[in-house]
């Protein structure tokens, strides 16, 4: 069986993407500075991150190639247009977290969602042959995926309130306990 390469590709961006949210959510935490704004911050350094990997890498890798820097109007404007998408993706997931979203219910959402949006853009637009049932399926299960679990997070936040309405009460039958100074 002949390798696949863009399989390994698909994987690095899986791993890539999978990470991003909690790490994203990390450093929107730890960023310092007035709370109101540190999404903004993080937003960014996540312009940085694209400046860096988006543009210096691939200026680097045309240049080492000795590749000509030739470009068409309809490219220019379909890839940066693909470009936009991808950093308002990310400024939304920025905007999830800073409104008190959780980084373990963001992420599942938004990577179910977006490949189920892929899927119905790209039947639309590039397809020039419907699959089989089977895509569809996956498509469907794509989409309970996401029910699942904005169920398991109502589920849980609704355990967490009772947890918290009957914590008073236990509180208050337990005896007091009384400092000792040694």
């Amino acid at each position: 069986m002949k390798p696949e390469w863009w399989l390994a590709f698909v994987l690095g961006a899986v791993l890539s993407w999978g990470v991003y949210v909690p790490v994203l959510h990390e450093g929107q935490q730890t960023i310092g500075g007035k709370p109101d704004t540190k999404a903004l911050r993080a937003f960014l350094c996540v312009g940085l991150a694209y400046f860096v990997t988006a543009v210096l890498v691939p200026v680097a890798l045309l240049v080492i190639r000795r590749e000509a820097f030739d470009f068409t109007g309809h490219g220019i404007t379909f890839a940066t247009l693909g470009g936009v998408a991808g950093a308002a993706g990310a400024l939304c997931i920025i905007l999830a977290i800073g409104a008190g979203g959780n980084p373990l219910y963001i992420a599942p959402l938004v990577f179910a969602g977006a490949p189920i949006v892929n899927a119905l853009v790209g039947l639309a637009w590039k397809t020039q042959a419907v699959p089989g049932p089977l895509f569809f399926v996956g498509l469907v299960m794509a989409a309970v995926g996401a029910g699942l679990v904005l169920y398991s997070k109502s589920s849980l936040e609704q355990q967490l309130r009772a947890h918290a309405a009957a914590r008073p009460a236990t509180l208050a039958a337990e005896p007091a306990s009384v400092p000792m100074d040694h």
